[in-house]
């Protein structure tokens, strides 16, 4: 077999470069040679610049991500429990507080209590001990009528006495009696939603609709993925393009059979998640947005990570990373761990953090 070989002439050398391509017979390999007159220094040829990101530590989180709508929560249904005329009504829009009207009938105000208990009998001095007194005092109590000492399942004549106070100051017949559709009871303050009655209409019937007066996002989720939604758990929302931070508040028990977040029927039982946005005022000032959610799956914390655009597949199988140091390059076999976020996790021999990697993002 012909081997070839440099020559010198005079004072010619050859040398390995980047320029002309001989083949060596019978073998696999490539020999660059190139000319340089001897009154050139012999430098060898830098390597292309490339685009290099440095080794991190990081935490790296797997997340799963589900369709929602921001909105106010579900509606409620306000029924006028007091006979007569409606005379006054909300705005749509319009937020109610504790002690504040909610509508009027007969040119008297209904007001808002707060309370989880329904008023289910008429209260006035002698009635049996319960927790629907204890609730009237605690409201009478933070509408500024005390005078019965602290709240308690006991209707007295004080309790009577402030009961009238309060009457007084709305301008209804000061009796002591408490009625079971004097006021409206929510959990909360109220948002109105929609109206359902007009002035002039029959009090005993649907009045207006209301939800929560915070936005939040729901999120109908698979039944089977609950393990993902964690009350107090954060997530991240995005509205319109905008990622923010946000508290999970609530996670439904019950699964029924319904749409998810982007009204698709797969016919598999969904639970509602609602979700809070840390900062109300990343959602602008929509009433309502489609919204996506992504709930934490899994968290590696401390891990090395580059970017996944740093991964080189082997013919062999596996990856690699070609790491550069100071423009000398040499390939690190690595194992993949968790991808998050254009970063992954790698483990390799010799790989440290700090250490950059040529990548392609």
């Amino acid at each position: 077999m012909t081997h070839l070989k440099p020559r010198r002439r005079g004072r010619t050398r050859w040398f390995i470069a980047g320029a002309v391509l001989v083949v060596v017979l019978g073998t696999s390999s490539v020999v660059i040679l190139t000319r340089v007159s001897s009154a050139t220094p012999v430098q060898e040829a830098a390597p292309p610049p490339v685009e290099t990101a440095e080794v991190v530590k990081a935490d790296l989180r797997e997340e799963e991500e589900a369709d929602g709508t921001l909105g106010y929560g579900d509606e409620s249904t306000v029924a006028g429990r007091k006979p007569g005329t409606i005379t006054s009504l909300p705005d749509a829009g319009a937020t109610i507080t504790r002690c504040k009207p909610v509508y009027g009938v007969d040119a008297k105000p209904v007001p808002l209590f707060y309370g989880t208990l329904p008023f289910y009998r008429d209260l006035a001095v002698g009635a049996d001990d319960g927790a629907d007194v204890k609730q009237l005092e605690e409201n009478l109590k933070a509408c500024g009528f005390g005078g019965f000492g602290a709240p308690d399942k006991k209707f007295t004549s004080a309790t009577a006495a402030a009961l009238k106070k309060w009457q007084k100051s709305l301008g209804l017949g000061q009796t002591g009696t408490f009625g079971q559709g004097d006021v409206v009871l929510a959990a909360g303050e109220l948002r109105v939603s929609a109206l359902g009655a007009k002035l002039g209409s029959p009090a005993q019937g649907e009045v207006l609709k209301t939800t929560g007066t915070v936005r939040s996002v729901q999120v109908k989720l698979d039944a089977a993925k609950q393990s993902l939604a964690q009350q107090g758990a954060k997530a991240s929302v995005t509205i319109n393009g905008k990622m923010t931070p946000g508290t999970i508040t609530d996670v439904g028990r019950t699964a029924v059979e319904g749409k998810d977040g982007a009204g698709q029927d797969d016919g598999k039982p969904k639970i509602t998640v609602t979700v809070r946005l840390d900062d109300p005022a990343a959602a602008g000032s929509l009433d309502s947005a489609p919204a996506t959610v992504r709930f934490t799956k899994d968290v590696h914390q401390g891990v090395l990570a580059v970017p996944v655009g740093a991964l080189l597949a082997l013919a062999e199988g596996g990856y690699a990373v070609e790491v550069d140091d100071n423009g000398k390059r040499r390939y690190v076999a690595v194992r993949t761990g968790l991808f998050s976020g254009g970063k992954v996790e790698v483990t390799g021999s010799g790989l440290t953090e700090g250490m950059r990697v040529v990548t392609t993002s």
